[in-house]
């Protein structure tokens, strides 16, 4: 068994060129999916039924069925339907690139909302009452203690969830885009050389999934950083009582 390293080197641009458009699936279908989760999952945490019953079937839909039947449901689906064809819509969906964001989009989002829903309901009772005896409405509520104590809490698990996804966008590759994986397949099918270019690839993702981390970490010790002083109490009101200090 030989190994031809100099093909890596060879191709490495090509590959980069691959990354450049995994990164760009990722970050747009994160950006849109978190704006769809939001408000799923502020309507998962609703008193009423009725609201519940929508983001319920599109989660449970979403995350019962896999992802490539998805985005085959995309992309092949939706031309079956002549009206699609013959309306707006079709400018967007005849495009292979822009039915992947749709379907990365639609599953993060499914994701995401439960995350975000169980993150609302970990948060402590008393902040919300608290608000509640402050004459906060329910809309300013959400915007000043819902969401951003929701957020701190679902950050870590939200990070993994971007990975997942990260992973995940290799399956535009089965919709003719040259995303990483779909380069390096394209490449070796050329060069015959599935170890040295599929480990290449391998790296690129696992170097990418570590720089996602490590933001995700500094972000999530920023969000969360009143946690550090929340237990430390003031020398001044230690001087008056040194019990405080314990």
């Amino acid at each position: 068994m030989s190994w031809d390293w100099s093909v890596i080197l060879k191709y490495l641009p090509r590959l980069l060129e691959g990354t450049w458009l995994t990164l760009e699936l990722v970050a747009i279908s994160g950006l849109i999916g978190i704006a769809l989760a939001v408000p799923l999952a502020l309507m998962r945490v609703s008193r009423s039924p009725w609201v519940r019953a929508f983001p319920f079937a599109y989660i449970f839909f979403f995350r019962g069925t896999p992802l490539l039947v998805q985005i085959f449901l995309i992309y092949y689906g939706a031309s079956q339907f002549e009206a699609v064809k013959q309306s707006v819509f079709w400018e967007v969906l005849k495009q292979p690139y822009w039915c992947a964001i749709i379907a990365f989009s639609m599953n993060t989002a499914a994701y995401s909302a439960e995350l975000i829903r169980g993150a609302i309901q970990a948060i402590p009772k008393g902040e919300i009452e608290a608000a509640e005896a402050l004459g906060m409405s329910r809309p300013l509520q959400v915007r000043r203690i819902v969401l951003p104590r929701a957020f701190g809490i679902v950050l870590p698990a939200y990070g993994n969830e971007l990975i997942l996804m990260l992973k995940g966008s290799s399956l535009a590759s089965t919709i003719t885009l040259l995303d990483l994986t779909g380069m390096a397949r394209t490449i070796i099918a050329r060069t015959y050389t599935p170890l040295e270019i599929f480990l290449a690839a391998g790296v690129i993702y696992l170097l990418i999934s570590g720089v996602f981390i490590g933001c995700f970490r500094l972000l999530e010790k920023r969000l969360n950083r009143y946690q550090h002083y929340k237990h430390q109490v003031p020398a001044e009101l230690t001087k008056i009582d040194p019990r405080l200090q314990d």
